[in-house]
């Protein structure tokens, strides 16, 4: 059987994995076993995996096998970070980060083969868009960090999040595979507190998500009010932001989960002592922390990063009004690895990598 035939069982979450050796005569439990062998200890050779009989084991490998993505490129930042170039079975590439602190260590995965949306400040959204990636494809980027990363002894991803490539609610079915296998005891074993899910504000992915799921919920909000949430962030013209702070709110619920407000600042945009106030009593009934992004540049942007003392008085505002802000460190952009830069190497399929460089040879950005 040709390799193209095989299945990736990196696409199989527990309940799948299960339903595909009870399909084949083999008991559920097996499925247990190999994602302990596949993610716990990132083992690909069926071979290997000595508590599965010979002849278990000779089925496996003429029908199945572990294909995770394939790294092109390693880069490795001044400050730690890593940044990996990965190429999949039909040639496109997505980009992960990977962000080590002293007592954690972050992977930054992508969810789509750049982005179908259209945000204004984001590098992603300027090359366009060519398909959703399979939960093999999302989980294979943790599978492949973290193997590249035991080769070296680096410490070992404590905590994932989909901030990457994408907007994971518009790839919804392999999203939630994916963060099933990240929380589930037999393969990644992370809490939900670890396993952290951003979204511009898909808010019908937003309500199927609080049936299916109680991962870490981001929003990237990046404005206070609808006129200029318009323009940075397009998605809200369809659902607009009062709408999309209720899904999170009922996504959260009562108690002490929050949702973290992810807020990238732009010079002279979005970052005044009047849009601070205006987040402030926009932010009062929401369950919510907000995180303070640095713009991160990219090359033709028009968008230029806030200063220091900018953040830190819009920081000051949202503070003296009772919301648990911070700022978030800028991390790899000696790399492209910070927040808003991921690109990637694929073919768009919506011509706006086109539309976007006719633009701006057109001295219209």
């Amino acid at each position: 059987m040709g390799t193209e035939e095989k299945v990736n069982l990196l696409d199989f979450d527990q309940a799948a994995l299960a339903a595909w050796f009870e399909a084949r005569g083999e008991k559920p439990f097996r499925a247990r076993q190999l994602l302990k062998w596949i993610h716990q200890r990132g083992v690909d050779d069926f071979e290997a995996m000595t508590d599965l009989s010979k002849a278990l084991r000779e089925r496996l490998r003429a029908d199945a096998e572990v294909r995770a993505p394939l790294p092109v490129t390693d880069q490795k930042s001044q400050d730690g970070s890593r940044k990996w170039l990965f190429e999949l079975a039909d040639g496109n590439r997505i980009e992960s980060v990977y962000i080590p602190e002293p007592d954690r260590a972050t992977l930054c995965i992508s969810s789509q083969v750049g982005c179908s949306l259209n945000c204004s400040f984001c590098s992603t959204a300027t090359r366009g868009f060519n398909r959703n990636l399979s939960t093999g494809e999302i989980i294979g980027q943790l599978w492949m960090a973290s193997r590249l990363l035991r080769e070296d002894g680096s410490l070992a991803v404590s905590n994932v999040v989909l901030m990457g490539m994408g907007e994971p609610l518009l790839n919804f079915d392999s999203v939630v595979a994916a963060t099933a296998l990240m929380q589930d005891d037999f393969a990644w074993a992370l809490s939900k507190r670890r396993v952290t899910l951003s979204t511009a504000g898909v808010v019908p992915g937003l309500e199927r998500l609080a049936e299916v799921s109680d991962v870490s919920l981001a929003l990237s909000l990046h404005a206070p009010d609808d006129e200029l949430r318009n323009e940075l962030v397009p998605l809200n013209r369809k659902y607009p932001i009062q709408q999309v702070l209720h899904a999170c709110r009922q996504y959260v619920g009562e108690g002490r989960r929050r949702v973290t407000i992810e807020y990238v600042m732009l010079a002279g945009v979005n970052d005044s002592d009047a849009r601070a106030r205006a987040l402030a009593k926009l932010l009062r009934d929401v369950p919510s922390k907000v995180n303070l992004i640095p713009f991160n540049p990219f090359p033709k942007t028009r968008y230029r990063r806030s200063s220091a003392q900018r953040i830190d008085a819009f920081r000051d505002i949202l503070h003296r009004a009772g919301i648990v802000t911070i700022t978030r460190r800028t991390r790899g952009d000696d790399i492209d690895a910070a927040c808003g830069q991921l690109a990637g190497d694929f073919m768009d399929r919506t011509r706006r990598r086109e539309r976007f460089e006719l633009t701006v040879s057109a001295g219209t950005v």
